[in-house]
């Protein structure tokens, strides 16, 4: 984006210039009058260290960014030789000589971002401060009508300037004041409720461990239900069947099945209910035509047209594409739909079909009847549990009252909507919304995130949203020096902030309804997380804004493993985890010492047979090869004959991990091939670590350790 001004610094008059077009600049591109002020004053304390040491320099006004949030960016530069104590001065612990040493550390609290470089070619600070977001967006149109604004306004003198900061200095006074008396108030408020909060608090934990104990019984009750309800349920049926085979069946076996299949119907729905209502229904989302699950269900409700004066019509469903959700869900759905309709339909027709609502990409399910229809003031009664409308056919066709309650349960639990549009007499027309894909429920709905560290590993906190992204990096840094602690959206990762310190953090900008480029300006700007190391890594490729704000890297997703390692191990100084190769034929060996290498520092590979280990060895390139002489496929030995005569795997160091009693001529033999020896029969954490730090550090070769 162009410039929209540039001053140059001759005269102590300038100083108030470049504090004046700063507040006048803020105030176009739409900041309030408390924000003018901290942008002027910010301006004017590095404007006037410039002037005061070194009689001279530029100060450059721009906006950074096309999309909202942009930057407004000040550059202040000077030609001098640079700032001495540099490190104190922004600490605030600097004593000037000419003033109290406050001025950088006071602009870089005053403004979002802050960047300095000081030589002895001179200095130069870039103070960042992010765009209101209700402001409309500066593109260069109106910043060209800015520019030509702040070209007509002619600076106000000395005397004009004084007073002016006086009066914002009064309002800040005054604003301080009100805010004080506000505090004061909102003090003697608490004060007063917080004994009512103990109370409550001490009965909420009472009603809370009631509610705990009564989700036990239920949860019980349920998994006794299911045994002892469906058990007896089944062998009435299964008997009533036998018995309706016989030779002569009796007309009341017909009566006593059709009771044992109503209370097997409502066990079902009470158990299906409850699990949805409990958390304990799991969806399983999988890739299915509608077409497919149209002709399931065809086949499936024949069946129930009793009545030859219904008919059951599905229209193809043409051009739909493929739904990536749970099937045996939308089928219970659709099939309580159908069943309802075939129930209380007299004569005409029941017609299922599907069509696309590609605006919200979902598929939207219709069941329409021409049955008895539903009252408005019943329509939403009937998603009542165990609701029962007063009508003779109801009354003649006596079901649970549960298929419609767990139809709705069913369809907002795969993230669609259930509504009903009904005209008594003439009929009703179901409608299930669901989407073409499911998505799991969103990070603010799961519950609250726990993290434990790992005292051996350097923690990394990974704010995203997304759980395959969250389940990638935790795979590619697993065995690394780095254990990674998820946070899935802003408000777990201020909560992890405020509990424990990370190495780094890994940030994902596109965050699910949040805005990540303000928390990196904050994390930036806040003195107990500035110091921490960002990555930033998304599918925005927006370098020069993510740089501008302070992360320390910014990178396009996807990234390498090797990549992110090396990365993280250079901004927090822990260098990458050494490469062992394990070969060894033995399971319980390698586990062994899996165990053993499990510390964060060590990052290990298997093979279980020589021609493995040399296949490994070339691919991966280990940093050392522990290696086992009894070897299903050929002796250890030739294994480290080979190593050695490639020259891709020459370099590498090998350490024998053998159960072999050797002889002093074999151990003369291998010592001038390998790093050392080490003897199964007493393997220790510290014996396999310290074989390892010796063959890394290039030790000569021919220490063996018993």
């Amino acid at each position: 984006m162009p410039s929209l001004l540039s001053l140059a610094l001759h005269h102590e008059q300038d100083v108030v210039t470049a504090r004046q077009r700063a507040g006048q600049i803020a105030a176009l591109l739409g900041f309030d009058q408390s924000e003018q002020t901290r942008v002027a004053t910010a301006v004017s304390e590095i404007v006037r260290n410039a002037f005061r040491y070194t009689g001279s320099g530029v100060v450059n006004y721009s906006v950074e960014g096309e999309t909202i949030p942009q930057l407004f960016i000040i550059t202040v530069s000077d030609r001098g030789r640079g700032i001495a104590n540099l490190d104190k001065v922004l600490a605030g612990r600097y004593q000037s000589t000419t003033g109290m040493g406050i001025g950088l550390a006071g602009a870089r609290r005053l403004m979002d971002g802050f960047h300095l470089e000081s030589g002895t070619t001179g200095t130069t600070v870039v103070l960042k401060k992010l765009l209101p977001r209700r402001a409309p967006l500066a593109d260069r149109t109106r910043l060209a009508q800015i520019a030509r604004d702040l070209a007509a306004r002619k600076p106000v003198g000395l005397v004009e300037e004084v007073q002016r900061q006086n009066q914002e200095l009064l309002r800040a006074l005054a604003e301080l004041n009100r805010r004080q008396e506000e505090l004061v108030r909102l003090n003697r408020e608490l004060g007063d409720t917080n004994r009512g909060v103990v109370a409550l608090y001490a009965e909420l934990d009472e009603k809370a461990e009631h509610l705990r104990r009564a989700d036990e019984l239920k949860s019980r009750f349920l998994s006794n239900m299911t045994h002892e309800f469906r058990t007896p349920v089944n062998s009435i049926l299964a008997l009533t069947t036998l018995l309706e085979q016989g030779p002569q069946p009796e007309p009341e076996l017909k009566y006593l099945r059709k009771a044992a299949e109503q209370l097997s119907e409502l066990v079902n729905d009470l158990l299906d209910l409850a699990k949805v209502e409990a958390g304990k229904i799991e969806v399983h989302p999988a890739e299915f035509e509608v077409s497919n699950l149209f002709g399931a269900l065809r086949g499936m409700l024949r069946p129930m047209l009793v009545n030859q004066s219904v008919t059951l019509v599905f229209d193809e469903p043409d051009g739909l594409p493929l739904m990536r959700t749970d099937e045996g869900k939308v089928s219970q759905i659709l099939r309580n739909f159908i069943s309802n309709a075939l129930k209380y339909t007299e004569r005409g027709h029941v017609r299922v079909s599907a069509q696309l609502d590609s605006a919200r990409e979902e598929i939207v399910f219709a069941v329409a009847d021409t049955g008895i229809g539903i009252a408005p003031e019943d329509q939403l009664r009937i998603f009542d549990e165990f609701s029962q409308l007063d009508n003779p056919m109801q009354r003649r066709f006596k079901g649970t009252g549960l298929g419609l309650p767990l139809s709705k349960r069913l369809t907002e639990l795969l993230g669609g909507r259930l509504r009903v549009d009904s005209t008594p007499g003439v009929g009703s027309t179901f409608y299930a919304a669901i989407p073409v894909t499911y998505k799991p429920p969103l990070a603010a709905d799961l519950p609250a995130q726990v993290w434990t560290l790992d005292g051996s590993r350097q923690p990394v906190l990974v704010i995203e949203d997304a759980f395959d992204a969250q389940l990638f990096y935790e795979k590619i840094l697993k065995g690394s020096p780095f254990q990674t602690l998820a946070a899935r959206n802003l408000r777990e990762a201020r909560q992890a902030l405020s509990r424990f310190r990370p190495a780094a953090i890994i940030l994902d900008i596109v965050l699910a309804g949040e805005d990540g480029w303000t928390f990196l300006g904050q994390l930036k700007h806040a003195p107990e997380t500035q110091a921490i190391p960002v990555l930033v890594v998304s599918t925005i490729d927006d370098r020069a804004k993510g740089m501008l704000l302070g992360a320390d890297v910014y990178a396009v997703k996807p990234v390498d493993r090797r990549w992110l390692v090396e990365t993280l191990g250079r901004l927090t100084g822990i260098g990458p985890p050494r490469r062992v190769l394990l070969v060894d034929d033995q399971e319980a060996t390698r586990y062994v010492l899996m165990q053993f290498l499990s510390t964060g520092h060590y990052a290990a590979i298997e093979a279980q047979t020589g021609e493995e280990g040399i296949q490994k060895a070339r691919e991966e390139q280990p940093d050392v090869i522990l290696l086992d002489l009894g070897l299903p496929d050929m002796n250890g030995r030739e294994v480290l004959r080979r190593l050695k005569a490639e020259p891709a795997t020459t370099q590498i160091p090998v350490v024998i991990v053998t159960s072999a009693r050797l002889s002093r001529k074999e151990h003369a033999m291998l010592a001038g091939s390998v790093a050392a020896v080490v003897s199964k029969d007493s393997l220790t954490r510290e014996l396999i670590t310290g074989a390892i730090h010796q063959a890394t550090t290039s030790l000569a070769p021919g220490r063996i350790n018993g």
